[in-house]
């Protein structure tokens, strides 16, 4: 059986954009055991990185006044001389100025979008020629609206496209043709959001008390809340994988022993479902894709949650080799102007049978606006035989947001995000009220060449008091920044950390039951994020030195600051 391997590093990456995920990294050694060349050549290269990222951003520097931070100009310079192969990826600038130019014009940074994005701001010009401005005169639904429905996912699934529309077929070839998934392997279903999708599946699956849901998440997910209580409800065990403190590394030992406890399922009989995220959307920690191996070898389901991912990660996630059951991602409209959108469902094919008929909500259709300009030349032609139906695809449909992204491809964005990502890391942590006392706690990976393209932190006054995220929140959307906030969850304290374990957790009632977790900020790059962002974000939190900011800013933008008892020291 493959192994995860010590530590769970996840699997070795290129430096060039991309992260393997070779099934075979890690395995137990075999007749013939494979080359190790390019696993040792990608620590290295993996190592050179974080060391270049230490010695060129800011080295032996500490900023302790707001006013003392370096410009723009320099901290790019410097950007630059650490990361020389962004340069290759301007591309991406380009693109960012012809078709979302609403980000320059309207200087607002949003670091809390999660999805794929289908359109380009250039198309809401194109579906309203007399609007060039960024107000929001434009319709409420462009393209189209999402019509909630009530029916059986296992029908639905039975009958794949029977029942869609010509947009919705259109819809459905362009995100599985981006994906890189086989409309001959998979059934797919539009839903309302991610928590519908999981919901779904929750209550068609056949859950009963021999049978379990198994998680692996970092954070508190309402999509995750609803597929364990439905499951639970429904007969199954639901059980967790838990972080350890203060790295918030998976407990790769622990997990180990609930993916491979009992006898293994058969193909008839699984243990149950296995829900894997690939990294977390809180953290940007990821995850070696060796577990979905070890849970199928063990009889499991598995389910992908895929909502988290870069625009083109799917690229090197390799569908084929790991072949999930279950997995669900989402779409927006349009980066920086319209975040509605809807969630996918995709179910393999020779999977469908085994889940159970259930009547309810979740799954939606889309309906498109009418006439749109940048929709109107659709068409799509259906011709029903009697052994089967057939169709003639003629479209000129544009989905842009995601044309653009198949256009730079895994290399471009991938670097790019790394790049940003980790400077904003490394230069975060030069933020300190004094040599002993930080202004920012980073939560998770620090500076490393396979951390996601998200950063959950959270700041500190000089006393070391936790300031209140939603305040940090309200704060930075006054200065046009929009940050997400979450919770940290399933974080094991080991002996060593146990006498800080109530400093840091606060508790939440659930059930009537003390739930510990910790509230955080999260900021989230996007392929469009450029160096301008991320040292706009680090400006603004470089603010917060001034032990006066808090005040002074909440009185101007009119948030309410109360009395904080989190203790945490950092």
């Amino acid at each position: 059986m493959l192994q995860p391997f010590p530590g769970d590093s996840p699997p070795p990456n290129c430096l060039h954009g991309c992260f393997s995920s070779s099934p075979f990294h890690g395995a137990a050694a075999s007749e013939h055991p494979p080359d190790l060349t390019p696993t040792v050549t990608s620590a290295t290269l993996r190592r050179n990185f974080a060391q270049t990222t230490v010695s060129t951003i800011f080295p032996d520097t500490e900023f302790v006044d707001p006013n003392s931070l370096p410009s723009h100009q320099e901290s790019f310079s410097d950007f630059i001389q650490a990361y020389p192969n962004y340069s290759d990826t301007y591309k991406i600038d380009r693109i960012r100025s012809d078709h979302y130019f609403h980000l320059g014009l309207s200087h607002y940074t949003c670091l809390d979008y999660i999805g794929i994005g289908l359109y380009s701001y250039s198309q809401l010009l194109n579906y309203d020629p007399s609007t060039y401005q960024i107000s929001s005169s434009l319709s409420e639904s462009p393209f189209f609206s999402v019509s909630p429905k009530i029916g059986n996912l296992k029908e639905k699934l039975l009958h794949d496209g029977g029942q869609e529309t010509e947009f919705e077929y259109s819809m459905k070839r362009r995100i599985m043709g981006f994906l890189k998934i086989s409309e001959e392997d998979y059934s797919m279903v539009f839903t309302a959001n991610r928590t519908s999708a999981f919901r779904l599946v929750a209550e068609s699956y056949p859950f009963n008390s021999k049978r379990k849901l198994l998680t692996v998440y970092d954070y508190e997910s309402e999509a995750v809340n609803e597929i364990n209580r439905v499951s639970e409800k429904r007969g199954a065990k639901v059980a967790a994988a838990e972080f350890s403190w203060p790295r918030l590394k998976l407990c790769s030992s622990k997990l180990r022993k609930m993916v491979t406890a009992g006898k293994n399922g058969s193909k008839k009989k699984k243990k149950g479902i296995f829900v894997f995220p690939l990294h977390s959307r809180v953290t940007g920690s990821r995850y070696p894709y060796l577990w979905m191996s070890v849970a199928q070898e063990n009889g499991w389901h598995v389910m992908i949650d895929a909502c988290g991912l870069g625009p083109k990660d799917m690229d090197s996630f390799g569908l084929s080799i790991y072949n999930p059951d279950f997995m669900v991602c989402s779409f927006y409209k349009v980066f920086g102007e319209n975040p509605s959108g809807f969630g996918c469902l995709f179910v393999k094919k020779s999977t469908i049978p085994i889940l159970e008929s259930s009547t309810g909500s979740g799954m939606v259709n889309l309906v498109p606006t009418d006439n749109p300009i940048s929709l109107h030349t659709l068409e799509i032609s259906r011709t029903q035989t009697e052994s089967d139906e057939t169709y003639s695809f003629s479209s000129s449909v544009e989905y842009k947001g995601l044309d653009h992204v198949d256009s730079l491809g895994l290399v471009a964005t991938g670097n790019r995000s790394r790049c940003l990502i980790n400077w904003l890391v490394s230069a975060l942590y030069k933020l300190k009220h004094s040599t002993t006392s930080r202004l920012v706690k980073i939560y998770g990976q620090k500076v490393n060449f396979n951390r996601g393209p998200a950063v959950a932190f959270n700041l500190f006054n000089q006393k070391g008091e936790k300031i209140e995220p939603f305040i940090v929140q309200k704060l930075a959307d006054c200065s046009n920044i929009s940050l997400g906030k979450g919770f940290l969850k399933n974080i094991l304290f080991e002996d060593d950390y146990e006498g800080v374990k109530d400093r840091v957790f606060e508790k939440k009632k659930n059930r009537d039951i003390d739930e510990p977790r910790i509230s955080v900020l999260t900021a989230a790059l996007g392929f469009l994020a450029n160096f301008e962002d991320v040292y706009k974000l680090w400006i603004f939190v470089a603010r917060f030195l001034d032990s006066e900011f808090v005040d002074k800013e909440s009185g101007r933008c009119g948030v309410h600051v109360f009395e904080h008892k989190n203790r945490e020291v950092v």
